[in-house]
């Protein structure tokens, strides 16, 4: 059991890794809204929270804390982050100002030139 114990710590420590990573993307996914992406980010996070256990065979528990403590950061911030998103987008838009464009005077309709108009009279 000695002689696995080595690999058990570096598998562990992939776990603890894949699990920071899920957090950082259930924090994104909480602040906008996604709970599709929150669902599938936190079921690897569950994975790499197993396989961060593997080193406790060898007395080593830090990176199950590490894969813990980021998920309850990520559920915390991510929380925040959304109140943050929900109150930027309910700011009022300012309206935009119309530039109105200094009017001419009406003048004759314009020709172009080298095409044939049909006038009302002589279509009858």
């Amino acid at each position: 059991m000695r002689d696995l114990a080595e690999v058990f710590l570096w598998i562990g420590l992939a776990g603890a890794g894949l699990a920071m990573l899920c957090a950082i993307a259930v924090v994104v996914a909480l602040a906008l809204g996604a709970a599709g992406v929150t669902g599938g980010a936190v079921a690897v996070w569950i994975g790499g929270a197993m396989l961060s256990l593997t080193p406790g065979f060898s007395g080593q528990w830090i990176p199950a804390l590490v894969a813990a403590g980021a998920l309850v950061a990520a559920l915390v911030l991510g929380a925040i982050a959304r109140t943050v998103v929900r109150r930027f987008e309910a700011r009022p838009k300012p309206e935009p100002v119309a530039v109105t464009a200094p009017t001419a005077a009406p003048s004759a309709p314009r020709r172009i030139v080298g095409v044939r108009t049909v006038a009302s009279e002589s279509i009858r």
